[in-house]
């Protein structure tokens, strides 16, 4: 990230001499521009009278061509000051990053270059669906013949048009929608139509003494939920109590925070997502990152590797050639790795639960089957082969 770092004060300093270039360079026009057009107005006057042109007025306008050349000569210096500081951002990035990324891994790594493209195609369309860039998203469909099925698009027109009714404080859509999927959302363990619930009884509540009936004929909503949040129901209620005075100089002013209208978004997308078998962030901004973490340890594999003339280091497609700690923010599953052969197990080597209750690879398991039968390498327990049983975490 240091390297980032440095990109970036360079590119700071770029914007603040465009900032300061802009100011300067409007302020003088603008100088310039009344200069002139006083000029103009003396000559104007002076034609009019049928006077002929004085020598002091002959002074001013020298006076005035040299300020306009004096002025232009300026402005083109400090831009061409902002293009050397342009180029030193170029070289920074030059500097601190390495141009040729494509070599860190050899292309038998990858599969064909067609299947990459559209793999790589079908991963930017859904990050454009997912961030509700939906003309974007079906522009390049056309452009690519990337034929993307209506069912595939259906979720993503549906999260985004309710999470922008949410982002203009409509909460209709989503409480028709979380109505619709209760069932599927207590399952979860979700908590979405309360809180939406919530934020309605509290937009009744800012509404003042006039809103008052209206919020406890609403609060009916919340009986459904009184067992799990009953603490944030009784809250509620009790800011009842000074709604005449104003809930803003009250105890409950905490309620009319307008972090709700973030939070309850957070939400929505979380929950839905999960529900609609959706990530919460695409597929391509995770690997992006994920990509900016394991990049310079690549680079330094690969240089390692050609300092070392060693071949055959890394020729898996599956399987990087260490393992590089990516923060628990991209774990998404659980790793089963053979406490017999000390391997990962994979699609092609599943792991395999034994009667005993002792899991190892399929691959160990093969190895260890002797006139037919296996014994346990942890238990004395005989067993046929045929009984173990492939297991999915």
């Amino acid at each position: 990230m240091e390297q980032c770092a440095c990109v970036e004060r360079e590119l700071d300093k770029v914007l603040q001499k465009f900032l300061t270039y802009g100011q300067h360079c409007e302020q003088s026009l603008e100088e310039l521009l009344h200069y002139v057009g006083q000029l103009r107005a003396e000559l104007a006057s002076a034609a009019l009278q049928g006077t002929p042109l004085s020598a002091t007025l002959s002074l001013v306008m020298s006076q005035c061509c040299r300020k306009i050349k004096d002025t232009v000569q300026k402005l083109a210096s400090d831009h061409k000051d902002i293009h050397s500081s342009v180029s030193r951002v170029g070289k920074a990035i030059d500097r601190n990053f390495d141009s040729e990324i494509c070599g860190v891994v050899s292309d038998a790594v990858w599969d064909a270059r067609e299947q990459q493209q559209q793999i790589l195609q079908m991963a930017i369309v859904e990050h454009l669906y997912q961030q509700g860039m939906l003309s974007v998203a079906e522009e390049l469909c056309q452009e690519s013949t990337l034929n993307v099925d209506l069912d595939f698009k259906q979720p993503f027109l549906e999260l985004n048009r309710i999470l922008e009714a949410l982002h203009e404080q409509d909460l209709g859509p989503a409480l028709e929608w979380a109505v619709s999927h209760r069932q599927r959302l207590l399952e979860l363990n979700s908590s979405l139509e309360f809180k939406l619930h919530r934020l309605h009884f509290i937009r009744l509540l800012a509404g003042g003494p006039a809103k008052q009936l209206e919020a406890l004929s609403y609060a009916r909503h919340f009986q459904p939920f009184a067992r799990l949040h009953q603490r944030e129901i009784q809250v509620m209620m009790g800011s009842l109590v000074y709604l005449r005075l104003g809930l803003e100089k009250s105890p409950y002013c905490h309620l009319l925070d307008s972090s709700h209208w973030a939070e309850i978004c957070e939400t929505f997308t979380r929950d839905a997502c999960s529900l609609l078998g959706l990530s919460v962030e695409s597929p391509l901004s995770v690997s992006f990152a994920s990509g900016c973490v394991a990049l310079p340890v690549l680079m330094n594999i690969k240089a390692v590797i050609e300092q070392r003339q060693c071949t055959g280091v890394w020729n898996h497609k599956d399987e990087l050639p260490i393992e590089i700690e990516l923060g628990m923010k991209c774990w998404y599953h659980s790793v089963f790795a053979c406490p017999i052969l000390r391997q990962q197990t994979s699609d092609s080597n599943p792991p395999i639960k034994l009667i005993c209750g002792h899991v190892i690879s399929r691959d160990a398991l093969n190895k260890l089957i002797n006139g037919g039968k296996l014994k346990c390498p942890y238990c004395p327990m005989e067993q046929n082969p045929a009984d173990g049983k492939r297991i999915i975490f």
